[in-house]
């Protein structure tokens, strides 16, 4: 338990930085490059990302649990990194050659912004980030990661400051990723030595690696596709907007996705060491946790919403202000889904299980989107995305129905939604009493959290102690009853 808590601080102190980050730099952004920009950046983006998911195919999950199998053999070790890691290599100068070949031949408007983007794709052939997560060695990715985003952040300042410097943006983003990439070579000879794989081999890892890709990209089609459906359909300001509204959701969103990253590795060595009864403990902990979380996230997200995001984006970005109160719930969605597929689904090889799930999300959304968008623009495109976090949600939860015990983790879950519904109530109460925007958000979130900060530790200490106490035993170092 020690390694998970201080795992998942490292996580959560990374993922607070990733937090602090953004309220920074997008207020920033958002105004010297505006809502067009913004699009374009993230319609570009969002495109490379797809060659950069081909260079990767499944080897995230796939190299993660396969390292966290064989971890206790160093031999063995080795052996499965290079496999894995040669495989990559091949996909990912594949894929590279392939986006360059698209850039050149296919995009003509925004040439150079996509060409810088092919940095962002090359990164793929240097992430071993994997392996790294298999040995939970959470401090070294951690430690990277900071640092390279406390670099981005001092150039975007220095760099970026006016629309034409779209590139400059695009340039710094991109290198931040591949050099985060790169400094992790550092570090492969302390953990694994040099092995050169045969092709036969290598390849013996491509049929795990395209099941666990499939899902990949079923996935980037409800959280990706919208950006590129709604470049085609409607046009980039759109695009800008909503990007906006997904990004102030995203943000805290990091604290609850830093739990599986943590718990996977972990989840998946317990089940490969038939530890049952002590894994279905962490699920259901993680559970209580996890939807915790998103009750205040997603609740507060909407309470404070019509102030925060003209304070946070400008005046410019208001049509925002609608999406990001719909898409609220899916955190919600995602909070429950990611316990499920990071600590059971995954862990336990329930690929197929997991790849109709996401299936069914990205037919549900790619079905939406091309039905509303033509019509509602950005707010068609949020519609498909609530929608199909709920399919995911619900698919997978009905798929291991047997194997955990849904109704207690609902009965568990319960409370946080109604102190979310208070919180909101009372953010939304005090709003006509106060008198300006900046005080408004201010107090609305004091107020707010202390109220479901206060409900939640008091329900936490009543019916689940064991919880609070190993959120908190890592901070009061006393001894406690472990999960």
């Amino acid at each position: 338990m020690n390694t998970i808590r201080q795992n998942f601080l490292y996580n959560v102190a990374y993922q607070l930085l990733v937090i602090l980050l953004p309220l920074i730099t997008t207020p920033y952004t958002s105004r010297v490059l505006g809502a067009d920009r913004i699009g374009v950046y993230t319609y570009t983006y969002t495109i490379a990302n797809y060659f950069m998911l081909a260079a990767m195919l499944g080897v995230k999950n796939h190299g993660n649990r396969s390292i966290a199998a064989v971890r206790d053999n160093p031999t063995r070790m080795r052996t499965t990194f290079w496999e894995i890691y040669g495989l990559q290599f091949l996909c990912s100068a594949v894929a590279l050659v392939a986006y360059l070949v698209f850039a050149v031949a296919f995009e003509s408007e925004n040439q150079l912004i996509f060409l810088i983007q092919g940095i962002y794709v090359f990164s793929g052939m240097m992430d071993i980030s994997w392996l790294f997560f298999g040995l939970e060695k959470f401090k070294i990715t951690v430690t990277r990661n900071i640092a390279v985003k406390l670099i981005s952040l001092v150039c975007i300042f220095l760099f970026v400051r006016t629309a034409d410097d779209l590139w400059i943006y695009t340039l710094i983003m991109a290198l931040g990723l591949f050099l985060s990439q790169v400094y992790l070579w550092h570090y492969i000879r302390r953990y694994v030595g040099w092995e050169c794989p045969s092709l036969k081999a290598m390849f013996s890892h491509l049929v795990p690696e395209l099941m666990l890709f499939v899902p990949v990209i079923a996935v980037s089609i409800y959280k990706m596709m919208d950006k590129i459906m709604l470049g085609w359909i409607s046009d980039y300001t759109q695009v800008g907007f909503y990007e906006s509204a997904e990004k102030i959701i995203n943000i805290p969103m990091g604290i609850i996705t830093a739990l599986g990253t943590v718990m996977l590795p972990r989840m998946a060595n317990m089940a490969a060491k038939a530890q049952i009864r002590k894994s279905r403990l962490y699920i259901r902990n993680s559970m209580i946790f996890a939807m915790c979380m998103a009750g205040g996230i997603s609740f507060g997200i909407a309470g404070v919403a019509q102030d925060f995001v003209p304070l946070f984006l400008g005046e410019e970005f208001e049509p925002s202000t609608r999406l990001l109160l719909m898409l609220t719930p899916t955190v919600l969605f995602i909070a429950w889904a990611n316990v499920i597929r990071t600590q059971y689904l995954i862990p336990n090889h329930r690929d197929r299980s997991y790849i109709l799930s996401v299936l069914l999300g990205a037919v549900v959304n790619f079905t939406i989107n091309a039905l509303l968008i033509p019509r509602m623009d950005a707010m068609g495109a949020v519609i498909g995305t609530v929608c199909a976090e709920a399919a995911v949600c619900i698919c997978q939860t009905r798929m291991v129905r047997h194997a955990l015990n849904i109704r207690l983790y609902l009965l568990d879950s319960m409370p946080f939604l109604l102190f979310g519904l208070v919180m909101y109530c009372l953010v939304r109460a005090i709003r006509p009493l106060l008198p300006g925007s900046v005080i408004t958000v201010c107090v609305q979130i004091i107020l707010g959290g202390a109220f479901y900060c206060a409900a939640s530790i008091a329900y936490l200490t009543l019916l689940h102690p064991e919880v609070l106490k190993n959120v908190t035993k890592k901070f009061t170092r006393k001894r406690g009853k472990h999960l």
